[in-house]
């Protein structure tokens, strides 16, 4: 048996992989147990999971791959710095320490901190590396169902490459073209993000979900101005507009001025139109850019599959721009596409690639993306009997059926079962579950349960067999990973008054008899539920459709603002007793929030950072 840990860490999300023999065995983030949201630090106890998951030594492993190449990340650095000098000597004299401390030299770095796990760990050699670009595209590539198919990759930046088209072919996998720093659509959209007064590398979901409430009246403005983009949807940004080259911020006084706004600031700014239309227009951007040059390299080498890796391929919305055109016959997007998901491209990449092994099969290799811890019966007891929780055990038929009831009463239940996730959305196994037929629970999911934003939307999970009936879409979506319409036949209509509102006086309009899901623009992003790979939650929600006649649930993950998804039991206990949520469902245990001592109630509003 070969087997091969793959590590992702140092910029943010570092995650880890194991594959043996090919097959992927678990994948996590270290953010889950740290619960440091986007924890960017070595994996140590992602790694440490993954040891005793699988009863390993670490120094069983004949391979360590790491997901990108630390030299050529600092060439780029250091011609970067030398192409603006003396612009940015402030940033390079605060970078540079750091890089020459811990990451220039990163073998050696790693080596030592991997010997903390096993101490008879002694050959460095065990060691690798991968490219940055090329471990998403294996991430996206290998795991796919496709024998053949082009993958594209597009985030902010490797060690050059921001943009790249590679062909896979059975176990072979090539980069034909790149775009390089600092051309990258991925900074583009951080940009705006910094802009708009979100977080970089957090809060472009946030702008995401802001741009239905907007006009995309920029739009042109972003490409004359900031962008040179060709018709093949190769481009080059502006970088008279732009700080993130060398300076500390993304944008600078130049690209404020263009737009007539100083940057928001979060702390003291409210959104208003201005920043809705901006949020309109840089998506409006992105989807073009994403159209232009999938069409293009559809065209180009007439393969009918498309894969999709890197951040910019968790903007659900072009994806489904990309579905809805039906430029591919089929996509398959990696669920882990940011940087936590180059752990596991680095370790296929090797065996696939490096030790040209075949693969074996051509089916959806990622299991669902449950990949992560799972607790066991008597180990949830143990500790919830140490949290001095109420709760009773029930049989897993009775689990969904009481589960379903609540429900159907407009109940909030969090739901915690089988494996963790891998990446960022919640997939039903660390989920807060809600009924999508609830005119009221978008607004209190957000503000009672969340504390977040109001504008958030929301997704469903709907059974795979009823999707066509309920969404604009034929297609599998097991990812949460493409929007799509809610079906003609179940939206409503909306008044002529109602369409003269702006803004988050939009959200007040019932849209469907599914509002809890149905955003602003009538979208969705869905998330396809099968038997196979989650029975129990495919189950739950088969179980509310007999009582409802809908089968389709609000599913988002399980965590407040700030806060990653919750990992263990006390994670959830806490969660659960830190918010509005009124029933928490663990394996084959069941609390309602009534039953619990009122003294164990926590303050959860202000417990994490906001991101």
């Amino acid at each position: 048996m070969t087997k091969i840990l793959g590590i992702s860490a140092f910029y943010h999300d570092s995650a880890a992989a194991l594959i043996i023999d090919g097959k992927i065995q678990s994948a996590v983030q270290e953010e889950r147990f740290s619960r440091k949201k986007h924890d960017a630090r070595y994996p140590k106890n992602a790694i440490d999971y993954i040891l005793k998951e699988s009863k390993l030594e670490l120094n069983d492993l004949e391979h360590v791959v790491f997901f990108e190449k630390p030299f050529l990340k600092f060439e780029r650095l250091l011609e970067t710095y030398l192409a603006f000098a003396p612009k940015g000597f402030r940033s390079f004299s605060l970078s540079m320490p750091i890089w020459l401390r811990e990451k220039l030299f990163q073998k050696k770095f790693l080596f030592d901190n991997l010997k903390q796990h096993d101490i008879n760990f002694k050959d460095i050699n065990k060691i690798k590396f991968s490219e940055h670009h090329f471990s998403h595209a294996a991430s996206a590539f290998y795991p796919s169902p496709f024998e053949e198919a082009v993958v594209l990759t597009l985030d902010g930046v490797g060690e050059w490459a921001t943009t790249t088209v590679a062909i896979g072919k059975k176990n072979k996998l090539k980069i034909l073209k790149e775009i390089h720093f600092p051309h990258s659509l991925g900074l583009l959209y951080s940009a705006f993000t910094y802009y708009t007064g979100f977080k970089v590398n957090s809060g472009e979901y946030k702008l995401m979900g802001l741009a239905p409430y907007g006009q995309p009246i920029y739009k042109d403005l972003i490409i004359s101005k900031l962008l040179d983009l060709k018709e093949d949807g190769s481009f080059k940004l502006n970088m008279d507009y732009f700080n993130y080259a060398t300076g500390l911020t993304m944008t600078n006084s130049k690209f404020s001025n263009l737009f007539g706004h100083p940057v928001r600031d979060s702390k003291k700014d409210l959104l208003n139109e201005f920043h809705m239309n901006i949020a309109s227009s840089i998506q409006a951007v992105t989807e073009e850019i994403v159209l232009r040059i999938t069409k293009n390299i559809s065209s180009k080498y007439k393969i009918k599959n498309l894969c999709l890796a890197g951040g910019v391929a968790l903007n659900c919305v072009a994806n489904g721009k990309i579905q809805k055109n039906k430029i591919f016959e089929n996509i398959w997007i990696q669920p882990a596409a940011g940087d936590a998901g180059g752990s596991l491209g680095a370790a296929l990449a090797y065996w696939h690639h490096e030790l040209e092994k075949p693969r074996v099969e051509f089916k959806d290799q990622m299991k669902g993306s449950y990949l992560g811890p799972k607790f066991e019966n008597n180990l949830i007891e143990t500790k919830l009997k140490s949290l001095k929780a109420n709760f009773n055990k029930y049989t897993k038929d009775e689990i969904i059926s009481v589960t379903a009831k609540e429900l159907a009463n407009e109940k909030i239940v969090g739901w915690f079962q089988g494996r963790m996730e891998f990446g960022p959305r919640a997939l039903g196994a660390r989920s807060i579950l809600a009924d999508p037929r609830s005119e009221k629970m978008q607004k209190e999911l957000n503000l009672k349960i969340k504390f977040r934003e109001s504008f958030r939307p929301f997704a469903p999970s709907v059974l795979r067999e009823d999707v066509n009936e309920w969404f604009e879409l034929n297609n599998d979506s097991p990812y949460m990973l493409l929007v799509s319409e809610v079906k003609k036949e179940k939206q409503i209509k909306m008044k002529t008054e109602d369409k003269k509102l702006f803004g988050i006086d939009k959200l007040n309009i019932k849209r469907s008899s599914i509002p809890a899901i149905t955003h602003v623009d009538y979208s969705a992003r869905i998330q396809t539920v099968h038997k196979e790979t989650n029975p129990k939650y495919y189950g739950l929600i088969k179980a509310f459709k007999s009582i409802t006649n809908c089968p389709v649930l609000v599913n988002t993950s399980f965590n407040v603002r700030g806060e990653p998804i919750v990992c263990t039991v006390e994670d959830a206990f806490n969660c659960f007793m830190g918010t509005n949520l009124d029933v928490l469902v663990i394996e084959d245990f069941i609390l309602f929030k009534n039953d619990q001592d009122k003294l164990l109630l926590k303050d959860y509003k202000n417990k994490f950072e906001l991101d």
